[in-house]
């Protein structure tokens, strides 16, 4: 694993068309995508104080947060990570774990994480049980990626960001998410050098690298 570099940008609807277009023609689309993209759906852990949130809006220099993931609302391979930031640089470890583990942690069934052999399930374990993190918000939106060789670049466009409200069980097909706003965000990450015809296809009028959050986005509505 390595830190890697990260730009974010709230961009526009004729933004995201324009940059659409020039990707498509230098960069290929992720192979996972179903048409060109994919639904994510990620469930966001915090404690009681709102630890991750405020040290989002705060700027703190060195910050985590852990959340579940899935693809395409497909449980048979359901992601657990854990992105770290630090002085800029971003970091994040994964995990595949099954539907029934998923699933327990979100019901508060821990037993079994702390006897597990995933070092990173002993870490949430651990921190859920120390600093009282629990499952929070559930953030549903639609990602179109590009991946681009030289510099391990991966540029993605996400869009149509709904929340769960106050559900939390994001496995189950019948928790309803709505719509927040109508946010597009563009994201770029590399890791040593960012290749310059991608800095010149990124680079838009009036278009400033930002620090926005889609967690911080839904916890608004709850």
């Amino acid at each position: 694993m390595k830190y890697r570099h990260e730009w974010k940008h709230q961009i526009t609807l004729i933004d995201m068309l324009t940059l659409r277009q020039r990707l498509s023609a230098v960069a290929k689309r992720d192979e996972h995508t179903i048409d060109g993209k994919y639904i994510i759906r990620s469930l966001y852990f915090d404690n009681a104080s709102d630890k991750a949130l405020r040290e989002k809006i705060d700027g703190v220099n060195r910050r985590e947060k852990f959340r579940l993931r899935i693809y395409n609302n497909d449980t048979s391979a359901i992601h657990f990570e854990k992105k770290s930031k630090i002085n800029g640089l971003c970091l994040k470890d994964r995990v595949v774990l099954t539907k029934e583990q998923a699933q327990s942690i979100v019901d508060g069934e821990l037993e079994w994480m702390m006897d597990s052999d995933i070092p990173l399930v002993q870490e949430l374990y651990s921190k859920m049980k120390s600093q009282g993190l629990k499952p929070k918000t559930i953030v549903d939106y639609t990602r179109e990626p590009f991946v681009f060789a030289p510099g391990n670049v991966r540029i993605t466009l996400d869009y149509d960001i709904k929340t769960g409200l106050n559900c939390t069980d994001f496995l189950n097909p019948n928790c309803v998410t709505v719509p927040t706003d109508e946010s597009i965000i563009l994201e770029v990450k590399w890791d040593e050098y960012l290749p310059d015809i991608i800095r010149d296809i990124v680079q838009l009028p009036n278009c400033r690298v930002g620090a926005f959050s889609k967690y911080a986005v839904c916890r608004i509505y709850g």
